[in-house]
């Protein structure tokens, strides 16, 4: 059967740009007043481009959208830009400072030189710009380099557009790779999964397929042995028996088995993933997570060695004081964790619902805050910091919040005596390096309290799929 073309609601906008009224340059979002055709009146367009600015021709597909706080505003997929053709339009495109060496003074005089002709001339007949006072040499070189870089970007938005690709993920390509984006997708358009965040397998097989690459390609099994690894991340596996992976890979991908074995012998001699055995069990994976996986196994050896950062505290003496002022009987089982933990630089609590972890992190918490111990807790969520606070009365912050995560330039130490961190098994093995990596070696203590919580799409708990396949 035929397969049927999808419909789609999406409209076509095109117009002249008014004014850029916001523009990142880091993620190309942009927010344009833009006289279109069809409406009497400027309209708003919101959407991303790599560079944009007033003066230019836009078309736009995508859709009307009522904004609660701007109001109606055109949300574009698909932005493509050109240069304006008309003499306003060309004098407000040079004004805008897009084209090194030329604001609105010159931008006047090059339109009253050449009328509408004045990208032919830049374009092809260079020298004339001479003719316009004030332009020499240095600032005619200026502006061709310009022109030129602007031309690159177009040409680059134009051949990604042309192969489906978003205006949003085309400006984050053009923004990693620059003027070779298109030799990359052309080459290799796997890497994408790869180079970019957000960018996934899937999106990248897709733009693959658009450009001939057959499913067997050995690029694209050797791009797969990635992606069915991170697929089993979704599990909580930090990698997989290879005889899981192949199999898996096999199903994904959908091609023979001795491809996929000639495709992962290439990934591990190249080193992006890594083969290791787990018990007696040789597994695979990735290079990122194995190496994470090392950092953390190293970090909680660390953190364990050394002299406590509290001064010595008498368990028999402090338990009879902290079950008096919490106002409970602490059980055989969590007197001795308590007792542990006074003891100990390290501390992983497992457990269900209800079988008393947060009464012995009460009870800790407490004893150690009497001693002045600097104290600091953490979750995984804004929600479970604050049951955390309610449970322990003391307050607690989200892990990111606590790091100070900052995605480009890591996170600074914490100066506390002592961290709390409930339900790590959620979090990202590379959350959890931040974490650790982030803790003074001497004297700190990261005290992990973790809970059994299910996945609600696998109904398996966390914990148990995390032990599986891990190094720790």
């Amino acid at each position: 059967m035929k397969p049927q073309p999808e419909t789609s609601n999406q409209e076509v906008l095109a117009g002249l740009i008014e004014r850029v009224t916001y523009h990142n340059a880091e993620n190309g979002f942009c927010v344009l007043r833009a006289k279109a055709r069809g409406y009497r009146d400027v309209v708003t367009v919101v959407g991303h481009a790599a560079t944009i600015a007033a003066g230019e021709w836009i078309t736009a597909s995508g859709e009307w959208v009522n904004d609660r706080t701007h109001g109606q505003q055109f949300k574009a997929r698909f932005l493509r830009t050109s240069p304006p053709t008309s003499a306003d339009g060309i004098e407000k495109y040079l004004s805008s400072g897009m084209i090194r060496g030329v604001g609105p003074v010159y931008a006047r005089k090059l339109v009253r030189a050449f009328g509408e002709k004045v990208f032919d001339v830049i374009e092809t007949t260079p020298e004339r710009l001479r003719e316009v006072d004030g332009i020499g040499p240095v600032r005619a070189a200026s502006i061709l380099a310009a022109w030129a870089e602007q031309k690159a970007v177009r040409e680059i938005m134009v051949f990604l557009h042309s192969h489906g690709v978003g205006t949003a993920r085309a400006v984050r390509i053009f923004k990693t790779y620059g003027a070779d984006a298109i030799q990359v997708m052309t080459e290799n358009p796997y890497r994408l999964a790869r180079d970019i965040r957000g960018i996934g397998f899937k999106t990248a097989d897709s733009i693959a397929m658009k450009l001939g690459i057959e499913k067997t390609a050995m690029i694209r099994v050797r791009a797969g042995i990635s992606y069915a690894l991170t697929d089993a991340m979704d599990e909580g596996h930090c990698g997989l028996p290879t005889d899981d992976l192949v199999p898996l890979a096999e199903r994904l991908l959908e091609v023979p088995e001795q491809l996929i074995r000639t495709a992962l012998e290439l990934e591990l001699q190249e080193g992006t993933v890594i083969a290791e055995r787990v018990g007696e069990i040789p597994c695979v994976f990735l290079a990122g997570l194995h190496r994470a996986e090392r950092t953390i196994a190293d970090r909680l050896t660390l953190l364990a060695s050394g002299l406590l950062p509290w001064p010595w505290i008498d368990p028999d003496k402090a338990l009879p004081w902290v079950e008096k002022h919490i106002g409970l009987a602490l059980a055989e089982s969590q007197v001795a964790a308590v007792r542990l933990a006074l003891t100990s630089k390290v501390l992983v609590m497992t457990g269900g619902p209800g079988v008393g972890k947060t009464t012995i992190v009460r009870a800790i918490l407490r004893i150690l805050a009497a001693k002045g111990t600097e104290l600091s807790l953490c979750a995984p969520t804004g929600r479970a910091a604050k049951r955390m606070t309610e449970a322990t009365g003391f307050e607690a912050k989200t892990i990111h919040r606590l790091l100070e995560v900052d995605p480009k330039g890591g996170v600074p130490a914490t100066g506390e005596d002592l961290t709390a961190i409930s339900a790590p098994s959620t979090t990202s093995i590379p959350l959890r390096v931040r974490s650790l990596r982030s803790s003074r070696a001497d004297p700190s203590l990261t005290d992990l309290e973790s809970s059994t919580c299910w996945c609600p799409r696998t109904r398996r708990p966390f914990i148990k799929a995390r032990a599986r396949n891990t190094l720790l």
